[in-house]
């Protein structure tokens, strides 16, 4: 579906910082790395404030940006299906970790160049700076240490 209004992008920024706040604190609990688990429960409370962060910057705006016309997002683009049912190993988890982010990182630096008024896009390069960054902390991780071996 594409995202053609102000108010569309909002929705599904918010929409994605709280489904990816539940994703984490998931995999958290599935990691057996206390450094993993760490900076999963760590990307969780990130999340849980974009998302209030996104509910908040729409509704300050709603009444003058809301329905300004938006091109060239599309939701699917940025849609990532994820099972956290099934037991998994830490290197699953950290590569789901990094799909997460790395979408995170497209929608937001994407979407800066889309949202209307400059103080939202100043906040969505904010957060696809921040995920850049996690990007590296997360790759550091598995790089750096031999993952699903407990203390």
């Amino acid at each position: 579906m594409a995202l053609t209004t102000f108010g569309a992008i909002m929705g599904f920024a918010a929409e994605i910082a709280e489904k990816t706040e539940e994703l984490y604190g998931a995999l958290a609990k599935k990691a057996h790395d206390p450094a993993l688990r760490e900076a999963l429960e760590v990307l969780s409370a990130e999340e849980g404030k974009n998302h209030t962060l996104m509910i908040r910057t729409r509704r300050e705006n709603v009444t003058e940006m809301i329905l300004e016309p938006v091109a060239g997002l599309n939701q699917e683009d940025y849609e990532i299906a994820v099972d956290v049912s099934d037991p998994m190993e830490d290197t699953d988890v950290l590569k789901v970790a990094l799909r997460l982010e790395e979408r995170g990182k497209n929608f937001f630096r994407d979407g800066s160049s889309k949202v209307p008024l400059p103080e939202v896009a100043r906040i969505f390069r904010r957060i696809a700076q921040k995920k850049e960054e996690n990007l590296t902390k997360l790759q550091g991780l598995g790089l750096n240490r031999t993952l699903g071996n407990g203390p």
